[in-house]
């Protein structure tokens, strides 16, 4: 199956104008049990209550019987189970959770249509993307901004973008390369596919594709392909007298421009264009702002992927870009840290560790860029003390002095604050 999959990679970069037939017959027994060992163990399960373990007892009937359903065109999707998750400003952000049989087919989907797309995609494109992810958009956004000419920020959000892909306009970009009627009949399946929401209400959607649906992603990313960053690329660059860029993270993007009338253009086509395809901006999160390294007292910052974006002056006098944690994002970090303890608190102590160790790592790992120690630094002495407060809570005696605190933490080697970010090559020591 990886050598099908190379080779439909190896034509789409061939043959841009190639529309590919004959994915259906893809699906078959040996690729689908591959698809499931893919799935994560731990993923909640959707609205049939089979988890990943349960459909591991009878894989080969499981498989085998979809496998069937596919070939006598008899396969159905299964509602999606609606879950809310809270975000940063207090509202709730829907998740869409499918079956165990449906997340086994969209993940074979998603790998196809990924090996289609992957050399269409352009290096704007950074979300949901093999060997690529936010870091490397942060990393790019910095070095770009710094190096470049740039004196303009586009700062935008679009609003509910998920829940407002039009249906049609999807199918139409998918058919723009694929000539299989099967496969993309398989695909509005789980466009249209109903949604049990908690409430125990079924939805109906008009238009959008579920957040947490496997194939969600590559769908989102072929919608913004041919609805921005083609767009950007064809027309708005085409028409800007000064350098212009694009960085996108699913549907999370900003843009820089050289000149303000630029900048000024592409913020009024902006929500013309989008509203050609269902969506709009939010207008509260979009604006143009100065952040020229000539005149930093009328510079501002913005956020981007979780981090603040500002201009400043290096110890030697240079021009330079500083990243720091963003103060939404650092406050909604402790305040998601304290919820965690307080509901896990009375865990075995070996297991809370392992776990905390696991936390902190993975906030290094992301937030350790060059030049943001101080905010690793804050995250640690506020979530430390946190810690310290609702350990001591797991019975009515105090449980943990400092000293012994300390000692708790030194013993299941939690990790300190640590800049984790590597400078790819010498050249890009210039921005710090």
């Amino acid at each position: 199956m990886q050598t099908s999959l190379r080779g439909i990679s190896n034509r789409a970069a061939r043959d841009k104008g190639h529309r590919f037939g004959n994915l259906y017959g893809l699906l078959n027994e040996r690729f689908l049990k591959w698809c499931f060992w893919q799935l994560k163990r731990d993923a909640a399960p959707g609205v049939d209550r089979v988890d990943f373990h349960e459909y591991r007892e009878n894989l080969d009937e499981n498989i085998a019987k979809l496998v069937k359903q596919l070939k006598q065109k008899s396969y159905r999707a299964k509602l999606v189970r609606r879950q809310y998750i809270p975000k940063p400003n207090g509202k709730l952000r829907p998740l869409g959770i499918p079956a165990t049989n449906d997340k086994v087919l969209q993940y074979a989907v998603a790998m196809i249509l990924e090996a289609i797309y992957e050399k269409d995609f352009l290096n704007a494109s950074y979300g949901y993307r093999p060997d690529r992810g936010s870091q490397d958009a942060v990393r790019d956004l910095t070095r770009e901004l710094n190096f470049g000419r740039f004196t303009y920020i586009v700062e935008a959000d679009i609003k509910g973008f998920f829940d407002n892909i039009v249906h049609s306009w999807m199918i139409r970009m998918l058919e723009e390369r694929i000539n299989d009627k099967a496969f993309i009949r398989l695909i509005k399946k789980w466009l249209k596919a109903g949604i049990l929401d908690i409430s125990g209400k079924v939805i109906h959607p008009a238009t959008g594709t579920p957040q947490g649906g496997i194939v969600s992603p590559i769908l989102a990313n072929v919608y913004l392909h041919y609805a921005l960053d083609l767009w950007f690329e064809k027309r708005i660059k085409r028409f800007c007298n000064g350098e212009a860029l694009l960085i996108r993270y699913a549907d999370d993007f900003v843009c820089a421009f050289q000149y303000r009338q630029d900048a000024e253009l592409f913020y009024q086509r902006l929500d013309e264009r989008l509203g050609k395809f269902g969506l709009e901006v939010c207008p509260e999160k979009t604006r143009i702002l100065p952040f020229s390294r000539c005149r930093l007292k009328e510079s501002e910052t913005f956020d981007f992927l979780g981090f603040e974006f500002r201009r400043a002056i290096s110890r030697k006098l240079k021009p330079i870009i500083r990243r720091r944690t963003s103060r939404k994002k650092l406050r909604a970090s402790i305040a998601a840290f304290t919820e965690w303890i307080k509901n896990n608190r009375n865990k075995k102590i070996s297991k809370l560790m392992i776990t905390l160790r696991a936390k902190y790592r993975g906030y290094w790992n992301y937030y350790g860029v060059i030049g943001n120690y101080d905010s690793l630094e804050t995250f640690y002495y506020h979530t430390k003390r946190i810690l310290f407060k609702w350990l001591n809570r797991r019975s009515q005696k105090l449980s943990y002095n400092w000293t012994g605190f300390k000692d708790l933490l030194t013993q299941f080697l939690i990790p300190a604050p640590k800049i984790t970010e590597k400078y790819p090559s010498k050249q890009l020591k210039l921005f710090v």
